[in-house]
């Protein structure tokens, strides 16, 4: 039996992994300014993540959801704390796309509509109704088009409020900083207004922290840069360090019923060790902290590049744009400067999404490869 044929491959095989560093079959090291998709959020190997795993694997690996499993317990207390979300309840399941799907379910049942608004480049998920709400025809089968979605331009505001005002609408769907589509934001009059008017028309408001959550924007969800507060976050990516695990955070406002939402593996005993491990780290290494000083780092010394034409994003969530299309960059890159980067959907954007526990010594590094294969 072969493998799916479903991803162009390049032509490294990782074998070992520490920090920032990744070794590959040959023994060459790579420095990693991607994480997997935003995954790697404290490091590679980061020994208090390895010692949780073996001690909770050692305890209890997994069990059903049908019996009682205080570390879920734990894990919901930490990352209120730590994220200033008390006030939510916390559903766990495996991925983003997972987390997105059970939010949209959850909208729809609050308030008994069934129309979606998201917007142009978002990204939200293969499953179901998250792969209707995302912005790509590539992936978008037939099946998931039978779906009631309106995707709008991002930062259009006239346009949304006409949209939202048809009266139909069951929940607004939006990536606080898209990463997929190439690291745009919404402005803070757009954000702000479309959170007062979900408010106006009895709408969920979802905001996809999947990949710009967990202190990857300077702060612990980048909705918190603006002033503005969701229904529904959902959250994956960096939430495991690499362990699949993903999450549903759900207001106070909106009440739980049994039967609506479910899953088997969500939430298992080493999903939630791994996740607790993460939040340990974030909280006693300050790694919030350390991505807002960062970015304030990256942002000198990409104005250092002249082909840089834009930096996009926030905190460790960044794009570089120039004006030429970065494939053979990022080929260049890997295999002349052993560097890891992204893609987006936009092909001038580079993506770069280290482990929040980079270094200033890191982020030179990495320009100084940059600038050699600009030249």
């Amino acid at each position: 039996m072969k493998l799916f044929d479903v991803y162009p491959l390049y032509d490294v095989t990782p074998v070992s992994a520490k920090g920032i560093v990744v070794t590959d079959d040959k023994g060459q090291d790579y420095l990693d300014f991607y994480g997997g998709h935003a995954v790697i959020s404290i490091g590679h190997s980061h020994p208090t993540y390895v010692n949780r795993l073996k001690d909770q694997l050692e305890k209890i690996g997994f069990y059903s959801n049908a019996i009682q499993n205080p570390i879920q317990e734990e894990l919901a207390n930490k990352l209120g704390k730590l994220s200033n979300c008390e006030d939510y309840n916390l559903f766990l399941c495996n991925s983003g796309a997972e987390a997105n799907e059970n939010a949209l379910k959850l909208a729809s049942f609050q308030n008994g509509k069934s129309r979606v608004i998201s917007f142009k480049n978002g990204f939200h998920g293969r499953t179901s109704a998250a792969v209707a709400v995302t912005d790509n025809e590539k992936i978008n089968a037939p099946l998931n088009k039978q779906q009631k979605v309106s995707i709008l331009p991002f930062n259009d505001l006239q346009g949304f409020i006409s949209e939202i005002s048809k009266g139909d609408v069951c929940a607004v769907i939006i990536e606080t900083i898209q990463g997929v589509g190439g690291l745009d934001m919404p402005s803070p009059e757009f954000y702000e207004n479309i959170a007062k008017l979900c408010k106006e028309h009895d709408v969920i408001l979802i905001a996809d922290e999947v990949q710009c959550g967990y202190g990857r924007s300077g702060k612990f969800f980048a909705f918190q840069h603006f002033n503005i507060k969701p229904d529904i976050i959902t959250i994956a990516k960096g939430m495991g360090n690499g362990f699949p695990i993903g999450g549903v955070l759900i207001h106070d406002s909106i009440k739980a019923s049994y039967g609506l939402l479910g899953t088997t593996f969500g939430g298992n005993h080493l999903a939630c060790a791994a996740g607790l491990a993460v939040l340990e780290v974030i909280e006693k290494e300050n790694l919030i902290e350390n991505s807002a000083e960062l970015f304030d780092y990256f942002m000198l010394k990409a104005a250092t590049i002249p082909q840089v034409k834009q930096v996009k994003g926030m905190g460790l969530m960044l794009g570089l744009e120039f004006d030429f299309e970065v494939g053979e960059l990022r080929k260049k890159l890997i295999h002349n400067q052993h560097m890891f980067t992204g893609g987006a959907n936009n092909k001038h954007v580079l993506r770069i999404l280290p482990a929040l526990n980079i270094s200033k010594e890191h982020l030179d590094q990495f320009f100084e490869a940059l600038k050699k294969e600009l030249e």
